[in-house]
C-alpha cells in the first residue's frame, strides 16, 4: 500500500515545493507597492530563489538515495517554514533577498523524486513515471495564478503566511505515508561524481535540460512583470497568461516521458530543438501579443516534452548513479532559469528591447540540435562497436589493398594473434599453405564479381596449429560502386570436420 502511494505523494510534494519556490516572483507586483525596489534589481530578486534551488539538487538527489525520499522531503518542508515566514514579514529589499535565497529549497526537492521513484517501477516505465512526477512543477502555475488573486483580497503578506499551513500539512503527510523501507544506495557522493563526470552524455543532457527546464523557469519568473511592463496588461491577466504557459509545459511533461518510452528519445529531442529555434526567432522580432502568445506556447510545448524526454534518458544511461546524475542535470537546468532573466534585463537596459536575448536562445537551441544529431550517430557507432567486440565469430576488416585495419577479440581467441600482431599485415600471414594460388585467384574473382565469397579454408594459428574455418568475405562498396574495404567473418569448424570424416 505504502509503495503504491509514493508516485502521487511525491508528485504532490513537488507541487508544494514549486508553489513555495515562486512566491516572490508571483507576488512581486504587489510587494513593490509596499517595499521600494530599484527597477534594475527586480530581475535579481526573481532569480535569487533559483540559485539555491539549483545548487542543492546534487546533495538532495544524493541524500534521497542515502536516506530515502520520505526523510528528505520532510526535512525540506520543515526548513522552508523559516524563509516563508521571514518573507511574510519582510520590509526591505535585503529581507526579500535573504528569504528568497532559502526559498530555493522548494525548487531543489525536484531531484528527490526523480531519484526515488524509478526504484518502484520497471525500466520501460521510467519515462512516464518521471514525466508524471515532473508534472508537479504545475505548482509554479498554481502560485502564479492563485497568489495574486488571493493577495487582492487579504494582502500579499497574509497570502505568504498561508503557505506555512500547506508546508506543515505536507510534512505530516510524509511522516505517515512516506516509505520507511525505500531501497537505499550508499555509494559515497564523490565516488559517484568521479564515476560520471568524464562521460560526455552527462554534460550533453545537462545542456539540453539547461535549455528546456531553464527556459521554463525563466519564462515563469519573468513573464508576469514582462507582460505588465511591455504589453501593459493588468496584473491578474498577466498572472493567468503565465499560468497558462506553465500549465501547457507541465501537462506535456508526462507526455514527453511516455513518448520517450515508446519511441527513440533522441529523435524526439531533435523535434524539440527545431521548435525552439523557430519559436525563439518569432519572439526575437518583438511581435504583437497574438504572435508573442504563439511563440510562448511553442516554447511551452518544447519545454514540456523536452523535460520529459531528458529524464527518460538519465536513468537509461546512468542506472547506478541516477541520484547524482539527476542532481547534476537538474542543477544545471535550474541555473538555466537563473541566467536568462538577468541576461534579458541587461540586454533590455542597453538596447531597449529583448530581441537579441531571444535570438541568442534560438542559436543555442540550434547548436543543441546539432549535438543531439551527433549523439544519435555516436550511439549507433557505439552499438556497432559493441556488436563487433562481443560477437563470437572472428572478424577482420581490411582496406581495398588487403591490409588488415581491425580485428575483434574473437579473432584473437581463434587465431592467437593479437591486434598489434596483424595490423597493416596481409591476411596471408594466417595461411596454412594447403591451398594453391589458383584457389585464391578464384576466391577474389568471385568477390569482385559478386561482392561475396564463402566456403571452407584451412588456416594456421600463431602457434602453428592448422585448423579449418568456415569463412565469409564481403566487399564494402562506396557510392560509386568501388570496393573500399573487405570484411571477413569466420568460425572454427575443425571438430565438425573430424566428425564428418569418421561418419
Amino acid at each position: 500500500m505504502i509503495k503504491k502511494v509514493q508516485l502521487p505523494l511525491q508528485t504532490l510534494n513537488l507541487v508544494v515545493g514549486f508553489m513555495v519556490w515562486v512566491i516572490i516572483s508571483a507576488l512581486l507586483p504587489f510587494i513593490i507597492e509596499d517595499i521600494s525596489i530599484p527597477a534594475d534589481k527586480l530581475a535579481i530578486l526573481t532569480a535569487i530563489p533559483v540559485v539555491l534551488g539549483s545548487v542543492l539538487r546534487i546533495p538532495l538527489g544524493y541524500y534521497a538515495n542515502l536516506f530515502g525520499a520520505r526523510l528528505v522531503f520532510l526535512i525540506s518542508f520543515i526548513l522552508l517554514l523559516f524563509p516563508v515566514y521571514y518573507i511574510s514579514e519582510a520590509s526591505s529589499f535585503t529581507d526579500l533577498v535573504i528569504g528568497g535565497l532559502f526559498l530555493g529549497i522548494g525548487g531543489a526537492v525536484f531531484s528527490v523524486g526523480v531519484t526515488s521513484l524509478p526504484k518502484y517501477y520497471a525500466k520501460e516505465k521510467h519515462g512516464l513515471v518521471n514525466g508524471i512526477y515532473g508534472a508537479g512543477n504545475i505548482g509554479t502555475a498554481i502560485t502564479t495564478f492563485a497568489a495574486p488573486v488571493i493577495a487582492t483580497q487579504i494582502g500579499w503578506s497574509m497570502t505568504v503566511k498561508l503557505y506555512l499551513i500547506l508546508l506543515l500539512f505536507f510534512a505530516a503527510l510524509n511522516i505517515f505515508f512516506g516509505d520507511r523501507k525505500e531501497v537505499k544506495v550508499k555509494t559515497p557522493l564523490m565516488e559517484q561524481i568521479k564515476g560520471v563526470y568524464k562521460n560526455e552524455k552527462l554534460w550533453f543532457f545537462s545542456l539540453f535540460y539547461f535549455i528546456t527546464f531553464g527556459s521554463f523557469v525563466a519564462f515563469t519568473v519573468y513573464l508576469p512583470n514582462f507582460l505588465v511592463d511591455y504589453f501593459q496588461l493588468d496584473k491578474v491577466d498577466a498572472g493567468m497568461r503565465t499560468a497558462g504557459f506553465i500549465a501547457v509545459a507541465t501537462f506535456l511533461r508526462p507526455v514527453g516521458g511516455w513518448l520517450a518510452d515508446k519511441f527513440q528519445p533522441l529523435f524526439l529531442l531533435m523535434g524539440v530543438f527545431v521548435t525552439y529555434t523557430v519559436a525563439a526567432i518569432i519572439l526575437a522580432f518583438s511581435p504583437s501579443i497574438g504572435l508573442y502568445t504563439v511563440g510562448c506556447m511553442a516554447i511551452a510545448v518544447s519545454a514540456g516534452i523536452g523535460n520529459g524526454v531528458i529524464f527518460k534518458l538519465v536513468p537509461f544511461y546512468f542506472n547506478k548513479q541516477a541520484g547524482t546524475v539527476n542532481g547534476i542535470v537538474s542543477m544545471v537546468g535550474g541555473l538555466g532559469g537563473f541566467f536568462p532573466p538577468l541576461l534579458l534585463a541587461s540586454i533590455y537596459s542597453i538596447t531597449g528591447q529583448y530581441s537579441i536575448g531571444f535570438m541568442l536562445l534560438s542559436q543555442v537551441a540550434l547548436a543543441s540540435l546539432v549535438l543531439v544529431v551527433w549523439l544519435y550517430y555516436m550511439d549507433r557507432l557505439s552499438l556497432s562497436a559493441e556488436v563487433f567486440k562481443s560477437t563470437g565469430q572472428g572478424i577482420l576488416v581490411t582496406d581495398s589493398h588487403g591490409k588488415i585495419k581491425a580485428v575483434n577479440p574473437a579473432f584473437t581467441q581463434l587465431t592467437e594473434y593479437k591486434e598489434a600482431d596483424v595490423l597493416n599485415q596481409n591476411p596471408n600471414i594466417l595461411s596454412s599453405g594447403r591451398h594453391n594460388e589458383e584457389f585464391y585467384q578464384k576466391m577474389w574473382a568471385q568477390i569482385k564479381e559478386q561482392g561475396e565469397w564463402q566456403g571452407e579454408i584451412w588456416n594456421r594459428r600463431k602457434s602453428g596449429e592448422e585448423y579449418l574455418q568456415w569463412l565469409n568475405i564481403s566487399a564494402v562498396k562506396d557510392d560509386t560502386g568501388e570496393d573500399v574495404r573487405y570484411v571477413g567473418t569466420f568460425t572454427d569448424i575443425t571438430e565438425e570436420h573430424k566428425k564428418r570424416k569418421h561418419e
